[in-house]
């Protein structure tokens, strides 16, 4: 498989289902590749998938289909003119990759030596696991960090739960320890049915769990890696009954601990009396309990300051300017390949005549063509000479090199600030000619004109400046690319190239036509990646929109779980109070002094969760910084929001029960005792 042997492919299995049919003679036919016939020389098992993450291309590749061999000739080593290669190895046993980067510094300063033009050569070694998920790693952790606040909020409530129904079975406890029970079996009973609760909870929570993964897949924005693989296996379903025995267990024991300390005598001296009223509507009594909703709250209350600040961050996001209009306007890649557009000159004209057949296409406004579309995943860029700069030693002057033609412009109506766009005269005989983007000028020009200024890669053909145009959000709302370089189309054509068309309709109404246009001046050419361009642009918000969303859902659910923690233990104290109310009734007191009283404990819960929940959340929000744009990880006005907001939850959780605490009618209650 050399360079002047019989061109070969191997196919993924993915490509040979798909196209053919799973054809078991597949090996040794003949595929044809932009015009050059390759025979297949395989089919790649299921499972090796070589996507983007794993492997950056300069074009945006979702996963590979097709493996060619790399044609390095015997000149390879004498021309390093591109040295955009990612290579895979695999490490010797024992081997990091500091000590496998140390080699190739190495490697890298006897090639610079060698060739004193390539002062800037170098490699960089990054692990594998890390180039798959290193970008998203954090926002994943955050989300199981959220899971597990939220399972440990949802345990709470239970144990507060189990802890009124113990309460409520003293006398039954008392009778079973009278009649010759030991604290084993009273043990094991309780913790049977607390482990039980937790299994068929666990049950429940898988079933949840399965339609839950088919709504997130159905929210994947894909650019998160592998989360097509997420399936709930063995694994998954052992190591969630082992969490739920451990929980039943763990959050059963309260309770227990609870009904062995049941005093014998008073419980069952209360005989047919309402004995349990044990300190009345005073939460010192009932430590346990406000403890564990105190702990609710301040979970919750992180929780939700974590969901609030990834909204917050996702709004601002999404007022960012990206630089172009995205409404109305259609994107699609074509590639001009094969042997008839080897010359320049050919693939010039060929671009020139689809966008002049398309440009006559009822409802198309604008039409142009660029190598680099933004939001793509696209990239191109180099190194380049600005006239009056000199690089410091050893480094060079990287830019984005973006080729366009001459309406592309005015198809995404990105501003022109001085100068001029391309022009029809700018052709491959012309002067040579450059357009810039605003950061670019405001850089090496900050209080002067850059038209007219001259760029160059080789000092025998510069670039004359014509024109400063408005900065382009080329890889996403959130990032900052490099300063960035227009060329005209018709000098320095490329083969593969986005097409841009701005309609005043509809735009993917005109894809059919559009791609029929192409066709007819070369129906070999491929066209595909068709797509909105306002499809681009809220795709490339997916990541943000899916971690904002779940975290929201985790935050939601956990504010829930608080507000029914909160309203379970106000009304076991007013039910457990209710010979204490029905006596203060009695002598006097008014609706609003119970209301008041009720109100005013379960708002000092409140008020204790609330304070401990921002402290833990000033901690816990800097780890989300990495995933904040335009909000600190501190902002007060979201933890301010969040907190009146768990207070204000707090509040309706705590009024429902004293209201009911205020139609206690007193002589019903006294006539109980």
């Amino acid at each position: 498989d050399q360079p002047g042997k019989p061109a070969v492919a191997i196919l993924t299995e993915r490509l040979w289902k798909r196209l053919f049919s799973s054809d078991p003679a597949i090996v040794g036919k003949s595929i044809t590749l932009n015009g050059n016939p390759f025979t297949v020389a395989g089919v790649i098992q299921r499972g090796f998938m070589l996507n983007a993450e794993v492997m950056p291309s300069e074009g945006p590749m979702d996963k590979v289909d097709i493996f060619v061999p790399l044609p390095l000739g015997a000149d390879a080593a004498k021309n390093r003119g591109d040295e955009n290669y990612n290579i895979l190895v695999r490490l010797k046993p024992g081997v990091s990759v500091q000590q496998a980067q140390a080699d190739i510094d190495a490697i890298a300063n006897r090639i610079r030596e060698k060739d004193k033009r390539d002062r800037t050569f170098g490699m960089h070694v990054v692990g594998l696991r890390e180039q798959v998920v290193g970008d998203v790693r954090r926002a994943l952790l955050v989300l199981v960090g959220s899971v597990a606040l939220v399972l440990l909020i949802a345990c709470a409530n239970v144990a507060n739960l189990l802890l009124t129904r113990a309460a409520g079975r003293e006398k039954e406890v008392a009778i079973r320890t009278a009649l010759g029970a030991g604290w084993q079996r009273l043990v094991r009973q309780l913790l049977t049915e607390s482990i039980l609760l937790a299994a068929l909870g666990g049950a429940a929570g898988l079933v949840i769990a399965e339609v839950s993964l088919y709504v997130v897949r159905s929210m994947n924005p894909g650019n998160i890696p592998r989360l097509e693989d997420i399936e709930i296996n063995g694994t998954v379903v052992a190591f969630t009954f082992g969490v739920s025995l451990v929980t039943g267990i763990l959050f059963g024991l309260a309770p227990v601990w609870r009904a062995l300390k049941v005093d014998l005598n008073t419980s069952l001296k209360a005989g047919g009396r309402s004995g349990q009223s044990d300190g009345g509507l005073h939460l010192k009594r009932h430590r346990l309990r406000g403890l564990l909703v105190v702990s609710e709250l301040a979970l919750s209350l992180m929780l939700v300051v974590g969901a609030g600040l990834l909204v917050r961050s996702f709004v601002r996001l999404q007022s960012v300017p990206p630089g172009f209009t995205a409404g109305h306007v259609l994107t699609m890649q074509v590639a001009a390949s094969g042997p008839k557009y080897r010359p320049d000159k050919a693939v010039a004209q060929f671009y020139q005549e689809i966008e002049s057949r398309i440009a006559r296409l009822p409802g198309v406004k604008s039409e142009g063509v660029v190598s680099v579309l933004p939001l793509t995943g696209s990239v191109g860029w180099g190194g380049i000479n600005v006239e009056g700069y000199a690089p410091p030693p050893g480094q060079e002057l990287q830019v984005d090199l973006r080729v366009a033609s001459t309406d592309y412009f005015r198809a995404m109506e990105i501003s022109l600030l001085k100068g001029r766009y391309f022009s029809e005269h700018d052709t491959a005989d012309m002067p040579q000619v450059v357009v810039i983007e605003e950061k670019f000028a405001q850089r090496f020009w900050p209080r002067g004109d850059a038209i007219g200024k001259h760029l160059w890669f080789d000092p025998k053909k510069p670039f004359t400046i014509v024109g400063v145009v408005g900065t382009v959000k080329q890889y996403g709302l959130e990032v900052d690319g490099k300063i960035a370089t227009y060329f005209p189309q018709q000098q320095q054509p490329g083969n593969g190239m986005f097409l841009a068309v701005r309609t005043s309709s509809d735009p993917a109404a005109l894809s059919g036509a559009v791609v029929r246009e192409i066709h007819a001046v070369d129906p070999d050419v491929a066209v595909y990646g068709i797509r909105t361009m306002q499809d681009r642009l809220y795709d490339s918000l997916a990541r943000q929109r899916f971690a904002s969303t779940l975290l929201g859902a985790f935050a939601a659910f956990a504010l829930l779980l608080a507000a029914v923690g909160i309203y379970g233990v106000m009304s076991y104290l007013v039910t457990q109070s209710t010979h204490d109310i029905g006596l203060r009734v009695a002598l006097g007191a008014q609706p609003g002094n119970i209301l008041a009283l009720v109100v005013r404990q379960g708002m000092e819960l409140a008020a204790i969760g609330i304070l401990a929940g921002l402290a833990g959340a000033a901690a816990l929000t800097r780890v989300m910084a990495s995933l904040l744009f335009g909000v600190s990880a501190t902002d007060a006005v979201t933890f301010g929001a969040v907190a009146v907001l768990l207070a204000a939850v707090a509040f309706a959780a705590t009024v429902i029960p004293a209201g009911r605490a205020t139609r206690v009618d007193p002589m019903v209650a006294l006539r109980e005792e």
